[in-house]
């Protein structure tokens, strides 16, 4: 299985990425001194692990539109504070203590409401180039970024983090106000937890559960994204790896519509036309990477509740390998949830005899068989109620009338036949 470098996985709903690119772990000792250790990163050979766990369902609430929203409120606001200071009485004192306030605060209308809620501001510390264009979605960016808490505590610093705009390679504050930058501008962010870290907080860098954070950042370089379709079997590997492991990340820390997205991106890069020849051992790795995706896209859709694109998926792994356990289990178990069960036994049984061993898969044969029993004795009794209702009762049938001549009415009548020949002779005779 991947492991996350944080120990706990967190609650959906904790929108944005929790890291920013950089290779080591910070630990915070006692005095606040930062020591920076060998990182724990996400192992690129196997996919996700299977589990049973229920989880809850991830926002995937859209975000609002980047707009200077709440932009004329914070003028109107800044200059009924202006008419305040005004009626102050002209003195020596009163003076001082205006000097002194509007030195202490920053003007209100120097910061920039990303989405108009006050969760994510952001103020031009040094203004940059106006005259190129900003950053857009598929872009590669170059910024120098240092990230610190709200008492100041810097955490985490990379001269020279490079990422994709609209990727979700770094956190939500960062990807979006990135594209409100201009070259070479120097720009300080604050956002709330919600766009940072979310209610888990990180351990690379270390940031606590539920922590706003700052963010220093200068855009050093803007360029387009690489043609996938130029790129050598090697750089395509890799870029899709990259993807995928982002994946893996938010799938671990439960943030399933940001895993599908990032799984999705993989997918795009491996199953782009290329006009470059790859080696074959190249083909077989691409085609390893593309089942892991699927798997975990999967994996991913099921969490969310999403049945038919969770089957999809899976039936697209088995596609490429049948013998796919990963792929096997994760389709029976969507089955299963559909309550098509003698479809998904067969499944699961195949799965099962691929890894005898696997307690996973045995679990849910086993809990299957049982439902599978459950409903057949339901069944049976419904239909022996239904007939109950339905039957007519059977009548007791009467012999059928006997046709038997009783032997002394038989008698009788012989002697009577008799007697009448014999008093026909004697008649006939006399006459």
């Amino acid at each position: 299985m991947e492991e996350l470098v944080s120990g706990n996985q967190g609650a959906a709903g904790d929108a944005g990425p929790q890291t920013l690119g950089n290779k080591q772990n910070v630990i915070v000792t006692p005095g606040k001194k930062l020591i920076n250790t060998k990182a724990s990163l996400l192992d690129s050979g196997e996919d996700v692990e299977m589990t049973n766990g229920d989880t809850d369902e991830d926002d995937s609430g859209d975000l609002p539109s980047l707009e200077r929203v709440g932009f004329a409120k914070e003028l109107e606001r800044a200059a009924e504070e202006s008419l305040e200071a005004r009626a102050l009485e002209v003195n020596g004192e009163d003076a001082s203590k205006e000097e002194n306030l509007d030195s202490s605060q920053d003007p209100d209308d120097e910061w920039l409401q990303v989405l108009g809620n006050g969760l994510l501001k952001k103020k031009v510390l040094v203004t940059g180039k106006h005259e190129e264009q900003r950053p857009q979605k598929g872009q590669t960016v170059t910024v120098h970024l240092k990230v610190m808490l709200e008492d100041g505590t810097e955490v985490e610093e990379d001269p020279s983090l490079c990422f994709t705009v609209g990727d979700g390679d770094v956190i939500q504050a960062l990807d979006l106000c990135i594209q409100l930058m201009d070259q070479d501008e120097l720009a300080l962010i604050i956002s709330d937890a919600k766009y940072a870290y979310g209610s888990l907080g990180s351990s690379q860098p270390v940031v606590p559960p539920g922590s706003a954070v700052h963010l220093e950042v200068q855009l050093l370089s803007v360029s387009d994204g690489p043609d996938i379709e130029l790129l050598s079997g090697k750089e395509r590997l890799l870029l899709a790896n990259k993807k995928r492991e982002r994946g893996n990340f938010y799938f671990l820390r439960n943030e399933y519509v940001f895993a599908i997205s990032s799984y999705d991106i993989a997918l795009n890069v491996v199953n782009a036309t290329s006009k470059v020849d790859f080696a074959d051992a190249e083909e077989e790795e691409l085609m390893e990477v593309k089942v892991k995706c699927l798997n975990n896209l999967a994996a991913a859709q099921l969490k969310l509740e999403h049945f038919e694109a969770a089957l999809k998926s899976s039936d697209a792994a088995l596609k490429h390998q049948p013998n796919n356990v990963k792929a096997l289990f994760r389709k029976g178990k969507v089955l299963a949830l559909q309550g098509e069960y003698a479809e998904a036994i067969p499944v699961l049984r195949k799965a099962s005899k691929l890894e005898p061993l696997n307690k996973a898969i045995q679990a849910e044969l086993t809990q299957l068989l049982r439902k599978q029993s459950e409903q057949r004795s339901m069944e049976q009794a419904m239909c022996r109620k239904m007939l109950g209702n339905m039957a007519v009762p059977t009548r007791s049938s009467t012999s059928p009338p006997s046709w038997k001549i009783p032997w002394k009415w038989l008698f009788g009548a012989t002697v009577a036949a008799i007697g009448g020949v014999a008093v026909s002779v004697i008649v006939a005779a006399r006459t």
